[in-house]
């Protein structure tokens, strides 16, 4: 109810990472969820700023870079790079996705500088898609 919440597979925040709009989940495949083990959460209210973020195609915030203020259903139609390797999110809550069209592994970031794409939780630097984290109102 309010807000998102991001389940997290393993405590302290960590392993496979869940982002849920308010709503009803009956079983972990409602989420898209790999299984149903959830060991940590966090809780984050309704975001009604702004959003804006910048992609690289190098760790550091090095390459080819390109910003964004939108959701992208396709990361390589847009930026023609599949792989993200490091972000700064300048403003708002962002979800990336392994794959295009909002599938595979979610990935929440807030704002801040994130070097390499391990800060944010991944292994593999392939970002398929990305959207804001929005509360419908």
């Amino acid at each position: 109810i309010g807000g998102h919440c991001v389940l997290y597979e393993k405590p302290h925040y960590m392993g496979y990472q869940y982002i849920l709009s308010p709503g009803e989940y009956p079983d972990y495949h409602w989420w898209m969820g790999f299984n149903n083990c959830i060991r940590s959460c966090q809780m984050f209210p309704p975001y009604r700023g702004s959003y804006r973020m910048r992609i690289y195609n190098r760790p550091d915030m090095m390459g080819h870079s390109m910003e964004f203020m939108d959701d992208c259903p396709n990361v390589y139609d847009r930026f023609r790079y599949r792989d993200i390797f490091s972000c700064n999110i300048m403003e708002g809550y962002w979800i990336f996705y392994e794959h295009p069209n909002y599938r595979g592994r979610q990935y929440f970031l807030r704002p801040g500088e994130y070097r390499a794409c391990g800060d944010w939780g991944c292994h593999n630097p392939m970002v398929g898609s990305f959207r804001r984290m929005r509360t419908l109102m």
